[in-house]
């Protein structure tokens, strides 16, 4: 009984319904049926039995919610031991693939410059005294690139209109 206990104030801190949570309501529910019974003995009121229709309501939906969960549970372990398997069969494949030959094929690059050509400045030479400079940038050629001078544009247009 002590170990009963134990497990069932534990149970409140562990997620879904567990064995002993289960029990304890279901017994919770049959002693609430028991004295409503004989409540409606000794007072032949049809407010218990309405009360016990009430409480056997509840009780089917606690216990078929609680079935519920154990399927959707079992759903998932069952969808993540195929995502495991199939992690397994891609690893196992790609671990084929690399079989430490060498095919032949185009040399891939190994620089970032030889990836883009544009992204390396070329050299070309300064007209005046023959020294080689580094070709202006975008920025440079264009103006400023903020967004300021954008707007410095739209006004101009806008007073030769």
């Amino acid at each position: 009984m002590a170990t009963f206990l134990t497990d069932l104030f534990t149970s409140i801190f562990t997620p879904g319904p567990t064995h002993s949570l289960l029990v304890a309501t279901n017994v919770s529910f049959a002693a609430l049926q028991i004295v409503l019974l004989i409540l409606l003995i000794l007072t032949y009121s049809v407010h218990f039995i309405v009360l016990s229709a009430l409480c056997a309501g509840l009780w089917w939906s606690i216990n078929w919610f609680a079935a519920e969960l154990e399927v959707a549970k079992l759903k998932d372990k069952e969808q993540d031991s195929k995502a495991h398997e199939r992690a397994q069969h891609q690893q196992h494949i790609r671990s084929d693939d690399d079989s430490g030959t060498e095919t032949e094929g185009p040399e891939k690059p190994t620089r970032t410059a030889d990836l883009n050509p544009v992204a390396r400045p070329t050299p070309t030479h300064d007209n005046a005294e023959g020294r080689l400079r580094k070709p202006r940038s975008l920025a440079s050629s264009t103006g400023d690139l903020s967004t300021d001078s954008e707007w410095d544009k739209v006004e101009e247009a806008e007073t030769h209109k």
